[in-house]
């Protein structure tokens, strides 16, 4: 007697695409890192016309070299996106009670800081270097701390918005504030003759792996 298999459903493509994604996202940032650490001469070719282009308008454009600066050291700053970060951690608890999501917001961007610091001592790249410089910076230059601070503190709280029910028009001038300020202040980096190009892609790719694995990560877990 012929038994006919039986075949599993198809999984919806939100499941397709929620896998999908962060994998996509992890192999880039894995290719960008290999090129930066191989030194890899069309890439460094690139960083090194754009880093002189940009430099040369900072040192000419002295007004908008000082709002970068402003904006950089004070806006868009790791401490600023993390205090940022902090008060969230409270409202969670606060106001909802959820101390699962609350400790995962905190352990999701504690590891991204390690990890952010690891691959800085790993790649260990020399940052752009300038006989009239109009910034300063420590440590290594990849990827940038500023843009994978940024794009994982507030890809998780658009994220966090958007499952508590926020309305909409909160939502979407939230999309518009994170985007503005995760191009920015990689912009800002450039700008000020602090990092290459490739650091701060590097930072917005490892940011938003980030981002994709820790929200299946709490779909997943969440008690």
């Amino acid at each position: 007697m012929h038994i006919p298999t039986v075949e599993s459903p198809p999984r919806p493509p939100e499941y397709r695409t929620a896998h999908r994604t962060p994998l996509t996202l992890a192999v880039c940032s894995l290719l960008l890192l290999v090129l930066v650490a191989a030194e890899w001469h069309p890439l460094m070719n690139l960083d090194g016309d754009v880093s002189r282009t940009t430099h040369r308008w900072a040192v000419e454009e002295s007004g908008i070299t000082q709002v970068c600066r402003i904006l950089t050291d004070w806006i868009w700053d790791p401490l600023t996106m993390r205090i940022l970060c902090g008060a969230v951690v409270v409202w969670l608890v606060w106001r909802h009670s959820a101390w699962w999501t609350a400790a995962w917001l905190v352990v999701t961007v504690t590891l991204s800081t390690a990890t952010q610091q690891f691959l800085k001592a790993a790649v260990d790249r020399p940052r752009p270097v300038w006989s009239d410089p109009v910034d300063s910076a420590h440590y290594a230059a990849f990827p940038s701390g500023h843009a994978m601070t940024a794009t994982v503190v507030l890809g998780l709280l658009l994220w966090l918005l958007h499952r508590h029910g926020a309305d909409r028009a909160l939502r979407r001038t939230a999309l518009v504030v994170a985007a503005v300020s995760v191009l920015g202040v990689g912009l800002t980096r450039v700008w000020l003759g602090v990092h290459w190009t490739s650091d701060v892609v590097g930072g917005w790719l490892l940011g938003a792996t980030v981002v994709t694995l820790a929200v299946t990560a709490h779909e997943r877990w969440r008690p």
